[in-house]
């Protein structure tokens, strides 16, 4: 996979030297391309910004140094690749969009600073290649990067060959399949004891039924604890008979319009 950031902070990308992705790229499994966007501006200052027509505060990025930008660095490879504009302004970045992502051969990654890029750079390449604004949570940052940092870790980690077991990711927090809606349970290791708090004796038993079952318990504990949106929002048909008796255990019970509904909700709203 290649990958291409245009930033005016180039140092801000050095963590994708390092962990899973610096191996991947020493391995040559990433090819990651950073390029300084003010290398494409004409003035002394190098200047990426300007003042927002309407007026208002802030200042928003200029389109011709994107688009000096992106026209040299499409140009430089095959094909199309996707386009991605991190803002808090675009759809939520998940794992489904990871794992879609993940499949593709080439992005190119646009973080914006300030107020944002001019609205005609991202149509005008909207009219050539797949865009996509995203954003990685319900907050406003400085700049793109550090989405850009999130974005590339979690579609990296889930490339053949990147993670030491190819399995580590099918249990994850909002996996394809079975995690789709759920928040993965908590996890343990050595030693068995720990200022007098045991590991659950299940996990100890060698009982691979039991264990995935706890498992899965556990799952939707956490889930109904800390999101309980996603019990709320998902297809109960997802649920088997075990499922939907933990559920009740935890207040929930299918409503009128056959989703998942907890009585506390009722106080809540």
């Amino acid at each position: 996979m290649r990958l291409d950031v245009i930033t005016i902070f180039p140092e801000y990308l050095e963590p994708l030297h390092v962990s899973l992705v610096g191996k991947a790229r020493a391995r040559g499994q990433l090819d990651v391309r950073v390029h300084d966007l003010r290398s494409w501006t004409h003035d002394r200052h190098h200047t990426v910004d300007d003042t927002p027509y309407g007026g208002g505060p802030g200042m928003v990025m200029k389109p011709e140094p994107w688009g000096a930008a992106l026209d040299e660095v499409l140009g430089s490879g095959p094909g199309r690749p996707v386009l991605i504009v991190p803002t808090p302004s675009g759809r939520p970045f998940t794992q489904e969009q990871a794992v879609a992502l993940a499949a593709e051969p080439w992005l190119v990654f646009a973080p914006a600073r300030y107020e944002g890029i001019d609205r005609r750079v991202i149509e005008e390449y909207g009219e050539r290649l797949d865009v996509r604004e995203l954003s990685v949570g319900d907050y406003v940052l400085a700049g793109g990067e550090a989405p850009v940092l999130v974005m590339v870790e979690a579609i990296a980690r889930l490339l053949p060959g990147v993670l030491g077991n190819a399995d580590s990711h099918r249990d994850d927090s909002f996996a394809p399949g079975a995690m789709a809606e759920l928040l993965e349970g908590p996890v343990y290791t050595k030693p068995p004891e720990w200022r007098g708090r045991p590991v659950p004796e299940v996990l100890s038993s060698g009982h691979h039924g039991r264990i995935a079952r706890w498992r899965r318990d556990e799952a939707l504990r956490r889930t109904s604890a800390n999101r309980p949106d996603l019990i709320a929002g998902c297809d109960p048909a997802g649920f088997d008979k075990h499922d939907r008796a933990t559920l009740a255990e935890l207040g929930w019970a299918p409503g009128p319009d056959g989703r998942f509904w907890r009585a506390s909700q009722a106080v809540e709203e």
